[in-house]
């Protein structure tokens, strides 16, 4: 027997999945996360909670956003968890100049950034503006309206993780029907969030005619980096909505995260699609279509509709026709594939 200290190892990869970080890929087939001259716009050390949806997708967003500008990059961030888990004063996660604005005006903020750069003679420096749900749909959407009515040259990206997290799970306008929150607790004839309010930020993006709105989903995240690079490669207003699932929020399992958000894709409940000057231009297909009690189940935030003995039929089935409907809106499933 070889001397133990003579032995390596063997480590095993997979290949042809989603996998990230695979050695066994050749260098243009690996993440720009496997490489050792990868970007790092939020540096470790942050106060995320696990498994948070939000810091996974912003850390890939940015990343590929510097890489399209080379570095020339500056962001400013609206007030929510994100702003509050990276920079714990006096300290900071970000590798990037970075400004935060108030809650409702990071569009505001950013068009003025741009405005100065421009100026300045800066046109190399591109300028991304980043909020969460509560901050784009709701607090921060006049703003946003006239950033996009303007065409100013920002990319705005929206986390959305369907509530106001960091101020104690308060409904948002991105918030789903039947889902418990603080202010739309699990009470009465219809317990959670009601029918038939909120808003499709990404469809209200598109009336706009900005030249470019995409969905993405940290459960694709070499799809997000390349939606963010089409979109830096783009002058003018454009918008990335990415749907980030919210472990402490949502009532799930820290390690389903990717799941999780793998199964809003599959039920039909968030299409991932693009757009170009308001009309869709590409759509992400449906590899394996799920039900959406698969999507539900995994959530507390949902527990009610699955109460042993008196399952919730009535509602799940009205959801069920939610995501049903998108998949008819963006043809999201062949018609060989859905027989």
């Amino acid at each position: 027997m070889t001397d133990d200290t003579a032995l390596q190892r063997v480590k095993f990869y997979q290949t042809g999945t989603r996998t990230v970080g695979n050695r066994l890929l050749t260098e243009d087939d690996r993440t720009v996360q496997a490489s050792m001259g990868r970007s790092n716009a939020i540096t470790s050390g942050h106060r995320a909670c696990q498994g948070c949806g939000e810091a996974l997708g912003a850390r890939y967003a940015l990343d590929a956003a510097m890489r399209a500008a080379d570095g020339r990059l500056v962001a400013v961030n609206a007030t929510g968890c994100l702003e509050v888990f990276t920079t714990p004063f006096p300290e900071t996660s970000w590798q990037i100049p970075w400004l935060h604005s108030v809650f409702g005006n990071a569009p505001a903020v950013a068009t003025g950034v741009a405005a100065g750069l421009r100026m300045r003679g800066k046109t190399d420096v591109r300028v991304v503006a980043q909020g969460g749900d509560g901050g784009t749909t709701d607090i921060g959407f006049g703003c946003l309206s006239g950033m996009f009515e303007r065409n100013d040259d920002v990319l705005y990206i929206c986390y959305d993780n369907e509530a106001y997290m960091n101020t104690g799970v308060q409904r948002s306008s991105a918030t789903p029907p039947t889902a418990r929150t603080a202010t739309t607790p699990a009470l009465g004839d219809a317990p959670g969030n009601v029918f038939g309010t909120g808003k499709n930020m990404p469809r209200i993006a598109m009336a706009h005619n900005i030249p470019y709105v995409a969905t993405a989903s940290v459960s694709d995240l070499h799809d997000l980096e390349a939606k963010v690079t089409r979109a830096m490669g783009i002058c003018g207003a454009r918008y990335i909505h990415v749907f980030v699932p919210c472990p402490l929020g949502w009532g799930s399992a820290s390690e389903n995260t990717v799941l999780i958000a793998r199964l809003a894709v599959e039920c039909g409940l968030f299409p991932l699609f693009e757009a170009e000057h308001g009309d869709v231009v590409s759509v992400g297909k449906i590899r394996r279509r799920v039900p959406v009690d698969d999507y539900l189940r995994l959530q507390r935030r949902f527990a009610h509709l699955f109460r042993k003995g008196a399952e919730d039929r009535q509602r799940i089935e009205a959801i069920q026709r939610m995501a049903d409907a998108n998949i008819t809106r963006y043809g999201l499933v062949d018609a060989e594939d859905d027989q």
